[in-house]
Order: C-alpha cells, then sequence, then structure tokens
C-alpha cells in the first residue's frame, strides 16, 4: 500500500489549485443542485411554492450546519492526528464522528415530522404558504440522515486526501438531483413535493459512494471499530462551532428576511429575497469550496509543525482569496440581470424586486471571501472561538441588528444592504485577528 500522504507536499500556487479544485468544483455542483431546485419551483410551480422553500429553509439550515460542525471540526482533529502519526486513532476518532452524525440525522427526521405543524407556523408561514412547506419540509425530512452524511464525507473525502472523490460526490449527486427534479415536476407534476425528492436522493448518493470508499481497506483513513471519546466530540463541536453558528445565524436571518419582506412587500418579496439569498450561496460557493479544500492542509502542517509550509499556504490563500472575490464580485454585477431572469420571468414583480436587489446586493462579494477563508482558518487551527466570533458577525450578528434599523430608514433598499454591510464589518474584524495572531499560529 501506498503511504504517501498528498496532504505533505510542498505545495505551489498550481499544486495547491490543484489539490483544492475538487472541492470548489463539489461546492459549486452543491450549491447549483440547491439552486436548481428553485429554479424548476419557480418555473413549474409557482410563486408561493418558491416562497414556501425559503420560509423552511431554516431547518435545513439547522441540518446542514450540524454536519457542518461535526465534519470542519472532526476534520481539524483528524488532519492534526494524521500529521502527528496517529493513524489508527484518527481512524477511530472518523468513525466515531460518522456514527454521532447518523444518529444525530435519525433524531432530526423523528422530532421534525413529529413537530412539522408546529414548526412551519413557527417559522411564519401564511395559511396561503403552509401546505407547500408541509409538503416540501415532510419529504426533506426522511433524508436527514443521508442529508449529513453527504456533509460529513464531503469534508473528510479531503482530509483523506482525496479531493478528486470528493468532487465525484457532488457532481453525481448535483446531475442526479437535476434530472430527478425535472422527472419529477415536468413529466410526473409532483410539484415542490418533487423537488423534495429529487434532493433528497441526490443526498443519498455521496452518501452510499462515501459508506464504500471508507469501507475499503486501501484508504488511508477508513473505518475502525471507535473509541468513545467524549473529548474527541467536544473537541470537533467546539472546534467546528462556527460552522453550526454560520449555519444556525442563516436560519434566523433568513426567517428575518421573510418576515421583513413579507410586511413589506408580501409574498412577491419573499419569493425575491429567495431568487437573492439562494443566487448568493451559489457565487459564494467557489470561497466555501476552497476553504474547505485548504483547510486539512493547514491542520496538517499545524500538526507536523511544518511553520515554512504552512506560511506558503497560507500567502498562496490570501492572493487567491483578493483575486476570486473581485472576479466574482464583477460578474455578480454585470449579469444581475440575466441571473434573475432565470429564476422569474422578466417585467414580473419578483423579477423587478430581485433584480433592484442585485444592484446593490453583490457589493457582499468583494468581502465575504476573506471572511469565510478566515472563519476556515482558524477552525483549521482548533482555535473555534475566533472562527465563531467572525461567522457570528457576518452570519447573525450584525445581519440581525442592521435589518432592524435599515429597514425602517430605506425601506427595501435596507434589506438589500445588510448583507454587504455586515460583511464589510466582519472583514475589518477578520483582519485584526489575522494580524494579533499570526506570532501564534506562524502562518504569515
Amino acid at each position: 500500500m501506498n503511504n504517501f500522504n498528498p496532504l505533505s507536499q510542498d505545495f505551489t500556487i498550481k499544486s495547491l489549485l490543484k489539490f483544492a479544485y475538487p472541492t470548489i468544483l463539489m461546492m459549486l455542483f452543491m450549491g447549483l443542485y440547491t439552486v436548481i431546485d428553485t429554479i424548476f419551483v419557480a418555473r413549474f410551480a409557482d410563486t408561493n411554492a418558491l416562497s414556501a422553500l425559503n420560509i423552511v429553509c431554516p431547518v435545513i439550515n439547522l441540518t446542514v450546519g450540524l454536519g457542518t460542525m461535526l465534519a470542519t471540526g472532526g476534520s481539524a482533529v483528524i488532519a492534526r492526528k494524521m500529521g502527528a502519526g496517529e493513524q489508527k486513532r484518527a481512524a477511530q476518532d472518523f468513525t466515531l464522528i460518522i456514527s454521532v452524525g447518523v444518529l444525530s440525522g435519525l433524531l432530526i427526521t423523528v422530532l421534525g415530522t413529529v413537530l412539522i405543524d408546529r414548526i412551519i407556523r413557527g417559522l411564519g408561514a401564511s395559511d396561503i404558504l403552509f401546505p407547500y412547506c408541509k409538503e416540501y419540509l415532510f419529504t426533506l425530512l426522511l433524508f436527514a440522515p443521508a442529508s449529513i452524511l453527504q456533509v460529513l464525507f464531503q469534508n473528510l473525502i479531503v482530509t483523506a486526501g482525496r479531493p478528486g472523490i470528493g468532487m465525484a460526490f457532488g457532481v453525481s449527486a448535483g446531475i442526479a438531483n437535476i434530472l430527478l427534479d425535472y422527472i419529477f415536476m415536468v413529466p410526473f407534476q409532483m410539484g415542490v413535493k418533487g423537488a423534495a425528492f429529487g434532493t433528497g436522493i441526490g443526498y443519498m448518493i455521496p452518501a452510499a459512494i462515501g459508506l464504500w470508499f471508507f469501507s475499503a481497506a486501501k484508504s488511508n483513513l477508513r473505518f475502525r471499530k471507535p473509541a468513545i471519546d467524549f473529548s474527541v466530540l467536544a473537541e470537533s463541536c467546539t472546534n467546528g462551532f462556527s460552522e453550526m453558528v454560520s449555519q444556525a445565524a442563516a436560519a434566523v436571518t433568513t426567517f428575518l428576511f421573510n418576515r421583513v419582506m413579507m410586511e413589506l412587500l408580501g409574498e412577491n418579496g419573499v419569493a425575491a429575497i429567495t431568487i437573492n439569498i439562494y443566487t448568493q450561496f451559489l457565487l459564494s460557493a467557489v470561497f466555501i469550496g476552497f476553504s474547505m479544500g485548504v483547510a486539512p492542509v493547514i491542520s496538517y502542517n499545524y500538526g507536523k509543525q511544518d511553520e515554512k509550509q504552512l506560511k506558503n499556504v497560507f500567502s498562496i490563500c490570501m492572493r487567491f482569496i483578493v483575486v476570486v472575490s473581485v472576479s466574482v464580485f464583477a460578474a455578480a454585477f454585470l449579469f444581475g440581470s440575466p441571473l434573475v431572469g432565470i429564476f422569474a420571468e422578466k417585467g414580473t414583480s419578483v423579477y423587478e424586486i430581485a433584480r433592484n436587489g442585485f444592484l446593490i446586493f453583490p457589493f457582499s462579494f468583494l468581502f465575504c471571501g476573506l471572511n469565510i477563508f478566515t472563519s476556515a482558518i482558524f477552525t483549521a487551527l482548533s482555535n473555534g472561538k475566533l472562527s465563531a466570533i467572525l461567522s457570528f458577525l457576518r452570519t447573525f450578528g450584525l445581519i440581525t441588528v442592521l435589518l432592524l434599523i435599515l429597514p425602517a430608514l430605506l425601506g427595501v433598499t435596507g434589506v438589500w444592504l445588510a448583507v454587504p454591510a455586515a460583511e464589510l464589518i466582519t472583514m475589518i474584524v477578520a483582519i485584526v485577528f489575522l494580524n494579533q495572531n499570526r506570532e501564534k499560529y506562524h502562518y504569515a
């Protein structure tokens, strides 16, 4: 067996991007098939169904957040132990984290289906939107364990040094979701339930591939009988807490966006904010994917105490983030109208509302890349506290305050300004954190 670990190589700009690009592509496909749901619902159902997707989105955020917390926090623990040569213990910790993820998914399915009516009403669904919400959410809850497994495997496959397999996860799930959405919603005319089934089956594909891959004896990181060590779970949750904060905050802020837009512009306003939020997720996927892709490299070299390589990787990452931030902003600003037109027909109220938002919203892409990367860096360095602070600021704390202030002063314009303003302030804090901790972690 070849014991070479790709995380241990001396990275150049080319080799680091080659290592990270499968994860970037994976996240782009994940973003794409999330957006595909929105497009199919908008085109083959109606705007009420589109609004319903965003109403129940907080539940999806929390499910993904739990999986991401275990995955990113656990990745830091596992990669550090691999870097220190503790291969067997890394495999045991890996198995423990996967097991806890599956049990958590089953618990979400049971509690979610029992309490579904209360959950939907609590999220603010009107009588018109309630049946759409229930149909979509009930179906997705059945796939909660597969959803968490997908997130775990897509993160930990990179830790195993096989980002190409992770890319296959994302691509296969994305293609399946697109095809199944079309089949269930167009020929079978299943409406919003069809979109949920397409997404759920899309979750199951990477989950199944991951179970097969990590059961193979030739994998550097594979299933072993786990050691029941609650300190590993505690450290994983602590390290990855920023990602849970990010998703939980997204759940709350989505709820707040929905309430504010419902008050200002009704169901059309909720549909418009849905378009912008899902488009933002797609365009920011490159930052998320890149950060996920390089985080195990940083954890590995931190565990190995290779300061030279750590500084080299960090320098490459910062240059990449700056170039891509400007590029994504320019693309979003210049092609906002065609993007919105994919979801809503030109001339409709939903189109006009969303298009006006895209004159302001893209400024967030100038700042969010550094924020996402910095949060991921501190998670990789096992500093969950600083990572959580950044995630809290950009996804909840600042947006919540700004949503309470700006719409009262500026109306709908204030809604669109909330995200760019929050990202700008967070970027300033991120730069301060990076400067304060460079001597501690020796990344610069």
